[in-house]
């Protein structure tokens, strides 16, 4: 009679090989499309000029450079990848937390500083595009608001500047309110958006426990600290959105799995609502959500404080003169108008990928074919069943989300910026890989050479 051989719980070499192969596989395919980016839109920009960036698929100039966050990146990058598993298996959950948004923030500052405080930090929010140009013109809130519809078009008196245009208010009244309070200028608003911007990290960690595990949440949580999106976290004011979207959905998961729902809920809607006033692109964090509804224990009850909640910035902004809907239609001709009619979609639709790949790194390209394969595995029919086919389900719902903003055209070019929102989910993904180290090493690399060869335009 054959034996069947012991099962000594240690993983088949052979699979793991296979496993890492295919990962290999996964991140040359990936780095590929990178350099069919670079190179065909290179080609594109000199010949036609129509792709409208310095340095294709991404807004910046080649610029080899260092500066004061140098050394300070290059030590938190070794930390991390030497330190950063091991604390993340040990430390308790709330020093966790803390450890996971102290690491973030030193990352982000460090890379930031490379390019200098004027112009890696204090100047980024003061261009001509940006926000900060027109604080004063909102001395009136509500006159603002009720004009704003005004000044969205090109061709209109006083246009807005690009980022003011193409946000609802809720994003420039950030900066205003900043400025009220004695925070304004350019240094305080980038120290705002990196501030609130890396406690994000801390809010996806805290909805990967509660739906999928405090295991998988360990294992990620380095990965969120060495991300390489944080070379635009700092200082893109979509970090600041990037947050807000992913506390509405940690507060989402808390409120579905029980945890004070009344508040929770409340909570959740609050911000939901806030994000839809903040990007219109966000809209689109609704197809995450609906995956922690699917993911949570459904009760009702939740789910109408949520609702009541989501109401409120609705109501207000409407209130004060705001139509979202007639912003938004007036915006997506002022957008045909401008670069938005000139880039062509053929390109970015493909090249935007491309962006994100750098923005999520090697590491996240293989936990995503990982989790692809966790989904369609045989024998899947309860996909809710074990904690790694939930977090590969939440994972794909913010690869869904992104996957919907690219096809819609009404995202060409500067996707390293604006998908952050989504991009921040995809990281999770990473912790379904062994050998973190070496993924890690590899995730700081690639940021670590983006922030010293390109002058990024966030």
């Amino acid at each position: 009679m054959k034996r069947t051989p012991p099962r000594t719980g240690l993983p088949d070499p052979t699979a793991r090989a296979r496993g890492s192969r295919r990962d290999g596989y996964a991140v040359a395919a990936a780095a590929s499309l990178v350099l069919a980016a670079a190179l065909i839109g290179t080609y594109l920009q000199n010949r036609y000029g129509t792709l409208r960036v310095g340095r294709p698929p991404l807004v910046g100039d080649w610029m080899p450079h260092v500066g004061p966050g140098t050394p300070a990146a290059s030590a938190v990058a070794v930390a991390v990848v030497a330190y950063g598993p091991s604390l993340a298996a040990r430390l308790p959950w709330r020093p966790l937390l803390l450890a996971v948004w102290g690491g973030a923030l030193a990352w982000t500052w460090s890379l930031a500083l490379v390019d200098g405080w004027q112009r890696g930090v204090a100047g980024r929010l003061t261009t001509r595009h940006e926000y900060l140009q027109v604080v004063d013109r909102f001395g009136d809130v509500p006159a603002a608001l009720r004009d704003f519809h005004a000044h969205i078009l090109i061709g209109a008196p006083d246009n807005w500047p690009a980022h003011v245009a193409g946000h609802p208010p809720g994003a420039t009244l950030t900066f205003v309110l900043l400025d009220r309070i004695g925070l304004g200028g350019g240094a305080w608003a980038g120290a705002f958006v990196i501030t609130a911007g890396t406690t994000a990290a801390v809010a996806v960690l805290v909805t990967v426990r509660r739906l999928a595990g405090e295991d998988l949440a360990r294992r990620s949580a380095s990965f969120l600290v060495l991300a390489p999106a944080a070379v635009w976290t700092g200082t893109s004011a979509d970090g600041w959105f990037a947050a807000v979207a992913a506390w509405a959905l940690a507060l989402l998961s808390l409120a579905v799995t029980g945890c004070r729902p009344a508040w929770t809920g409340l909570g959740a809607g609050l911000l939901s609502g806030l994000t839809v006033y903040l990007s219109y692109g966000l809209t689109l964090i609704a197809v995450t959500a609906a995956a922690v509804l699917l993911l949570g224990t459904r009760r009702l009850r939740p789910l109408l404080y949520a609702a009541a909640g989501f109401l409120v910035a609705p109501a207000v902004f409407t209130a004060l003169g705001f139509d979202w809907w007639e912003a938004y239609r007036l915006l997506v001709t002022r957008y045909h108008q401008g670069a938005g009619g000139v880039r062509p979609y053929g390109y970015w639709v493909w090249a935007n990928l491309a962006c994100t790949v750098l923005v999520v790194g090697p590491a996240t390209v293989a936990g995503l074919r990982r989790g692809g394969a966790e989904l369609w595995r045989p024998g899947r029919a309860a996909v809710l069943r074990g904690a790694a086919t939930r977090l590969a389900l939440l994972v794909g719902s913010a690869l869904l989300a992104l996957l919907v903003a690219d096809v819609s055209g009404m995202s060409k070019a500067e996707t390293e910026r604006i998908w952050l929102p989504f991009a921040l989910w995809l990281l999770p993904a990473c912790s379904f890989l062994p050998g973190p180290r070496g993924w890690l090493a590899g995730q700081a690399a690639l940021a670590l050479l983006l922030n010293h060869l390109v002058l990024t335009g966030w």
